[in-house]
């Protein structure tokens, strides 16, 4: 294994690890993949930050993956390489499990006689290449590529040796010519329902519905019974798209399957009912939490996939703009105090608060939060799960948890006076509080929180931050397209065309990689108020959210709209998309 010994011999004989992001700099500057100036900025980021330059590089997009793969690959002298067009060997994949490749982030490339080529997403783990090399028996030879490359060609190969969602109820549909109306589906007996659900086509079925939406990264999938059909749909990016339906006749096996799955009553057709499951597939692990309402046409199924994986684990990893950044870094650094959070239902407040807590998970905290459901199992975070039907509701559960001598406590919504001042008492008391609201603006959150009777100056003394967020649709970058300066549109909406002059704007088109939608992936659009010795005189005059809000812009704050039109000017949304979110703002 020369080459390996290559690279533990650079490896021991190289100064401190600081040193090889210094000269892996060097490098991209010299490749001229990085200006001097914005790697000063991110120098001084990463040491505050206490994080690898090079990591920092890579996760807050000052440099691209590739980039950095290419200065790692002249570092350590072995070649790169790029996945995007290459299909993993079925062969190969047998020498070395894809559970191992994935946790190792390395596939393999070719085998020649003993030797076999390797490609990994970090060359710095050797020991990656020792497992490889005893449990193969080969001489291993690395090559680097990019770890995006790897666990993408990894997934790739998983989505090909999975079964078609389509072709599988095309065929089920074949094999069972029988129409079961609703009339026969109540005669059938519980041994029946647990027969027909344990059957080998209902299990490949229900087992591919969920994959497929894995697969497509939705996070919501919908089972409808209508008259006649069994209705599919995905929720992708905040928006359903249908998806052929399993047939009618299979309804009550389906239901039953999932009922079974998720720990539910399958004889129980007539109430609501709340389940969850765990579920291991393309090479990872999921929570599922599933909801059944009676219809008139039979059972409805509503599936939330709850991916941890796509949990941002840091507020730097959201992709925020430097100013949201900056002023959320701020608020969750303060000793004590009240940080609320509000939007919609689906406005990703919850991740926000999540990638919150990541940041301040250390040894030396306790953070305790309660939530309506726990949605993310985080460690070294205790979480109650509110059970309102035998008396534990927000209130009672932050009561006992102030008792329980908490350094950080998240509420997963405030929805009563009770909530609200237990939760300001702590903050002023000596706890950092996060929160979410439902409001439209940062502004209403205050003006909320004094109709539900807290007081305006124990609001004024606890309240740090108010923020208002909704998520927007990223353009597909492989398709979106140039467009003319729509002047009608943007008059009917109200908005100067002076104000996006010298920018290019871009429309979605729609490709294979977005799913021919034109746009891939969500991110936050935020509208910060902090509150200052202005705003708290306002709090203190109970002012109304107009005033607020006219202070803090007066102050520095960026609207929602205003954020919103910045990233149309960037070119990352639509102006369609945009005003979808932010219209009535």
């Amino acid at each position: 294994m020369a080459d390996e010994q290559t690279i533990t011999s650079r490896a021991a004989t190289s100064p401190a690890r600081e040193s090889i992001g210094e000269r892996l700099t060097t490098i991209l500057l010299r490749r001229k993949m990085i200006a001097p100036d914005a790697l000063a900025s991110a120098r001084t980021a990463a040491q505050a930050e206490s994080r690898r330059l090079e990591e920092y590089l890579v996760e807050n997009n000052i440099v691209s993956d590739t980039a950095m793969t290419l200065a790692l690959a002249e570092f350590l002298a072995i070649p790169p390489m790029t996945l995007g067009r290459f299909s993993l060997d079925s062969q190969l994949l047998k020498l070395i499990p894809p559970e191992l490749c994935l946790r190792l982030a390395a596939v393999p490339i070719a085998r020649v006689g003993k030797t076999l080529t390797v490609a990994v997403g970090d060359p710095f783990n050797l020991g990656a290449l020792d497992e490889i090399h005893f449990m193969t028996g080969l001489n291993v030879v690395p090559v680097v590529a990019t770890e995006r490359e790897v666990r993408e060609l990894l997934q790739k190969s998983a989505e090909k040796s999975a079964p078609d969602l389509e072709d599988m109820l095309k065929n089920a549909m074949e094999s069972e010519d029988v129409e079961v109306g609703q009339a026969q589906q109540e005669e059938l007996s519980l041994d029946q329902m647990l027969e027909s659900a344990e059957g080998a086509p209902v299990v490949r079925i229900v087992n591919s519905i969920i994959v497929e939406a894995m697969r497509r990264l939705a996070s919501d999938i919908h089972i409808e019974p209508m008259e006649k059909t069994l209705r599919l749909r995905y929720r992708i990016d905040g928006d359903l798209y249908e998806m052929p339906g399993p047939p009618k006749n299979l309804q009550p096996a389906i239901i039953s399957r999932f009922k079974i799955m998720s720990g539910m009553d399958i004889a129980e057709r007539r109430l609501p009912q709340d389940g969850r499951f765990n579920i291991k597939a393309l090479g990872k692990e999921v929570d599922v939490r599933v909801s059944l309402l009676p219809l008139i046409h039979g059972e409805k199924i509503v599936m939330r996939i709850l991916d941890k994986s796509n949990l941002a684990p840091s507020l730097s990893a959201l992709g925020l703009d430097a100013k949201a950044y900056e002023s959320l870094i701020y608020a969750i650094n303060q000793p004590h105090g009240i940080i609320l959070v509000t939007g919609p239902t689906g406005s990703g407040k919850t991740t926000t608060l999540y990638s919150c807590l990541q940041d301040l998970n250390k040894p030396d905290v306790n953070i305790m939060t309660t939530e309506e459901p726990v949605e993310y199992q985080l460690a070294g975070i205790t979480q109650v799960q509110i059970n309102e039907d035998v008396g534990l509701t927000f209130a009672s559960a932050l009561r006992a948890i102030v008792r329980q001598d908490p350094d950080i406590v998240m509420v997963g919504e405030i929805r009563d006076h009770e909530t609200a001042a237990i939760a300001v008492k702590a903050a002023l008391t000596g706890q950092l509080v996060l929160s979410t609201l439902h409001t439209n603006d940062a502004a209403g959150a205050i003006t909320r929180l004094r109709d539900m009777g807290i007081e305006a100056f124990m609001l004024a003394s606890g309240l740090i931050m108010a923020q208002a967020q909704r998520l927007y649709k990223r353009l597909c970058t492989v398709c979106r397209r140039p467009r003319e300066l729509p002047r009608d549109y943007l008059r009917l909406n109200r908005l100067d065309p002076k104000d996006f002059e010298g920018a290019q704007l871009y429309e979605p088109a729609g490709c294979p990689k977005c799913g021919k939608t034109g746009f891939k992936g969500r991110n936050a659009l935020m509208e910060i108020l902090m509150v200052d010795d202005a705003i708290r005189q306002l709090i203190l005059k109970d002012a109304s959210a107009t005033e607020l809000a006219q202070k803090a812009i007066a102050n520095g704050m960026m609207t929602l709209k205003m954020v919103g039109l910045e990233k149309i000017k960037e070119g990352v949304s639509s102006l369609e998309e945009i005003l979808s979110v932010t219209g009535g703002e």
